[in-house]
């Protein structure tokens, strides 16, 4: 099988009532599977009755976002896996321009299309914009979307480009390549898992794209929303984990002492706006960090190991003082395109 799009589900029968129909007509040259995370909802009795076709990977129990698709995907014998979520609209043509690249591209191991918002075609989405990039401290954001600075698509980012990271809510990557560096790492449950992935990736020496004549359109926030204060806790956390398991030991520590003091900033930033459950979440995700850390010791040494070229080397600077300090409030203002 050349391309498997898997759709990862739990307790999404509305959302897949809305979509998954789009994306089984316009993924004729695709083979479209349904990977079901323990759902307690009407999920596998809906996909028995109207999507007979699909197939369905029932697993039996929520094992989380990375380690759900890695139970599916270990079942999955394909050359590409599309890694799609379940609130996620196609259109006709909507993942050829990305398997063209990768075919033609041998040294890319993962891509994304453009993404724009699914209420606001004209914008883009949140959650991977147009491509996504890391800070010099680890912060992510995305070509189309900094902080929350989202930009309409005025057809400013419409050229294929190297990129950090490609949003989990859309990613096509090589099989091989995602087992050789050790697919998503299930200790994050959710939340930047495939930023993990694609500085594991990355750091190998293989290369991950945006190919934005690809479009899909993402509704966001489907399982958790922004303000949820357990998103909160796993996007600290976790970006933690990510930087401490990639980082070279040369930048390591000063990274961290600065990440603590931003850390501790946007705790109370979220004190000062009344997020108080917010704000108590991120020293919850240091604590946490903090007790995991040795479980990831062995991982750092084998990235480490790995590691043939710096993933943000070229990207030092800090998306804070970019952004609050300097006023730049755009992908094209940071990277000096604008």
């Amino acid at each position: 099988m050349k391309l498997a799009i898997v759709i990862l589900n739990w307790n999404g029968v509305g959302m897949m009532r809305r979509f998954l129909g789009g994306v089984v007509r316009h993924s004729q040259a695709a083979r479209v599977i349904v990977a079901d995370n323990g759902s307690t909802d009407a999920s596998l009795d809906w996909l028995e009755e109207e999507m007979p076709a699909v197939r369905v990977i029932p697993l039996d129990r929520n094992y989380g976002f990375a380690e759900g698709y890695n139970q599916a995907l270990r079942q999955v014998e394909a050359e590409y896996y599309l890694l799609l979520n379940s609130d996620v609209e196609v259109r006709q043509g909507w993942f050829q321009p990305m398997l063209s690249y990768m075919e033609s591209h041998p040294e890319v191991a993962a891509c994304q299309p453009k993404l724009l918002s699914q209420s606001h075609t004209d914008c883009f989405e949140y959650a991977g914009a147009c491509g996504g990039f890391l800070d010099g401290l680890g912060y992510p954001y995305c070509r189309g979307r900094v902080f929350g600075t989202v930009e309409r698509d005025e057809h400013q980012y419409d050229k294929p480009l190297l990129c950090h990271w490609a949003t989990g809510a859309c990613l096509m990557v090589r099989s091989r390549d995602y087992w050789d560096a050790g697919g998503l790492d299930a200790r994050f449950f959710a939340h930047q898992e495939e930023i993990d992935l694609c500085w594991r990736l990355r750091a190998r020496g293989r290369q991950v794209v945006c190919v934005p004549e690809s479009v899909a359109y993402h509704v966001g926030g489907g399982t958790l929303p922004a303000e949820n204060p357990f998103k909160t806790f796993l996007n600290f956390r976790n970006n933690l984990l990510l930087v401490y398991k990639n980082m070279p030991s040369s930048r390591l520590p000063r990274v961290m002492a600065l990440r603590l003091l931003l850390d501790a900033a946007a705790s109370l930033r979220f004190l000062f706006a009344g997020e108080w459950r917010s704000s108590l979440a991120v020293p919850r995700a240091w604590w946490a960090f903090l007790r995991m850390r040795s479980r990831f010791a062995k991982d750092r040494r084998e990235n480490l190991r790995r590691t043939v070229c710096d993933m943000i080397g070229d990207n030092a600077g800090s998306i804070v003082w970019q952004y609050y300090v300097r006023g730049r409030k755009t992908w094209a203002e940071i990277a000096g395109k604008a």
